[in-house]
């Protein structure tokens, strides 16, 4: 996962920076670095709108929460547009527009949802009830890389369940955060939701704070760490999604051409710059040549540039500290006699456009395959047996997501059942929904989002017993 910064410091240093288009490097604003006072100020209003806002009827939530996808739908055009200026992916394709359907229909379905009190045990001689009640206020750390779909992901149940959020989004993409935080807040009450801004140690102050009470952080395993450190300090509840290096598996004799689009699109979607994207692919030597032949004709066909552009599908990394971490696991596949199976076409642009690249002749150990590269390079490694693949796919700390590819539905089950991950897609890869619960195992995180088990995730358990 990305690698965003999280200091925490006795101070925030009182400075601000610049965010630019990654696509051609131009200036879009300057970021401030919110205040400890002025965050201090935040957290107790925010305290207040979260009392009255609890008290409020559960359906009278669920209808505002209705409205506030109303509102992100009637506005998804100016937010994609935003998206696209400061994150870079393309409006076209699964990019900004995509993002902003994800963020109407993420916020619908926790709004459709019950959890009502639930009798977990009775018999003549008690009863007990459990209720799910909020937490209070709820910090979110927000990432760079899907920088709005997330940002909806810890919001919109939070305030389901009668929190309050206060999101910091990531110094990287503060200006498109703060454009949607904006519509949202012509529905929400006041000071329910507010947003602060700048660079880690503005996180690190907030998650710290004595009246945080719940941290929702997307992000890396590093920062992840910074996050549990500070929670210690206010005993917080968490949940962290700390990103993945996710494996596929190819069984043997699968036919790739039915397959094709959609492990292109596992590993590439918004230039590998996800999460649960599949990062390492292990192939059986007999199906090698065919996989790779078959991904590098497909890859060669999608068209990157300036996001604006609506010919664009593919767009550029969205930083420079990212940028320069691709590049340099590339320079070092190349320095161990890697084989660079396809290497796309660059285009003419100022911004940090790193080409499709498939890297062969790289196994485990190997940085670009323990690594999470988190862009457009795809290694592939071949295996001989699949308890080698198996025994590979699971060699690494990370355990969010993996897939297995295979025209016998009850063999691409059986090697599901063995593969160390949250989720396992079979045919298909990155897959998530609304609905579904969705969260890593190992140093992926821990806590899942998303469903019943995501709303829960955001409210303390009471239980009421009753002698009768």
């Amino acid at each position: 996962m990305e690698n965003t910064s999280f200091v925490e410091k006795s101070h925030i240093v009182d400075t601000s920076f610049l965010s630019l288009n990654p696509s051609t490097l131009e200036v879009i604003g300057e970021v401030i670095n919110t205040s400890k006072e002025e965050i201090d100020v935040k957290i107790t209003r925010a305290k207040n709108a979260q009392k009255q806002w609890s008290a409020r009827p559960d359906g009278e939530r669920k209808e505002i929460l209705l409205k506030v996808a109303e509102a992100l739908q009637s506005n998804s055009k100016q937010l994609a547009e935003w998206i696209t200026r400061e994150q870079g992916k393309p409006l076209s394709g699964p990019g900004a527009n995509f993002e902003m359907q994800a963020c109407v229909g993420w916020t619908q379905v926790p709004a459709s949802l019950d959890l009502p009190e639930e009798v977990v045990f009775e018999d003549d001689t008690r009863k007990d009830v459990l209720y799910r009640n909020p937490i209070g206020v709820v910090a979110a750390i927000a990432p760079w890389n899907w920088p709005l779909m997330i940002a909806i992901w810890q919001i919109i149940p939070s305030l389901r369940m009668g929190n309050a959020v206060i999101i910091k989004p990531s110094e990287y993409t503060t200006f498109c955060s703060l454009e949607m935080i904006k519509v949202i807040n012509t529905v929400l009450p006041e000071d329910l939701l507010q947003v602060v801004t700048g660079r880690g140690e503005v996180g690190g102050y907030l998650t710290s704070h004595p009246e945080i009470g719940k941290i929702m952080f997307t992000g890396s395993i590093a920062t992840g760490k910074k996050v549990i450190e500070a929670s210690a300090k206010n005993m917080a509840r968490l949940t962290l999604e700390c990103g993945g290096n996710d494996a596929g598996i190819i069984l043997p004799g699968l036919d790739i051409a039915k397959h094709i689009e959609n492990i292109f699109w596992g590993a590439f979607l918004n230039m590998g710059q996800t999460c649960a994207c599949l990062k390492r692919l292990y192939v059986h030597e007999d199906d090698y040549e065919k996989v790779t032949n078959a991904l590098a004709e497909y890859s060669s066909h999608i068209p990157m540039g300036n996001g604006a552009e609506e010919t664009s599908v593919l767009g550029p990394i969205q930083n420079k500290m990212q940028y320069d971490k691709i590049q340099d696991l590339i320079r070092d596949s190349e320095h161990i006699g890697a084989d660079f199976i396809f290497t796309g076409q660059k285009p003419d642009l100022e911004g940090y456009f790193i080409p499709v690249t498939l890297v062969g002749n790289v196994d485990n150990g190997d940085r670009i395959v323990d690594e999470e590269q988190f862009g457009p390079v795809l290694p592939i490694i071949k295996y001989k047996t699949l308890e080698e693949a198996i025994s590979k796919a699971n060699d690494s700390e990370n355990g969010l997501g993996a897939s297995v590819w295979s025209d016998d539905l009850d063999q691409a089950q059986k090697v599901a059942t063995q593969l160390e991950a949250g989720t396992v897609w079979i045919n298909q890869h990155g897959a998530i929904h609304p609905f579904v619960p969705f969260g890593g195992a190992k140093q992926s995180g821990y806590g899942v989002e998303f469903g019943i088990e995501g709303l829960k995730a955001v409210t303390v358990p009471k239980v009421i017993s009753i002698k009768k």
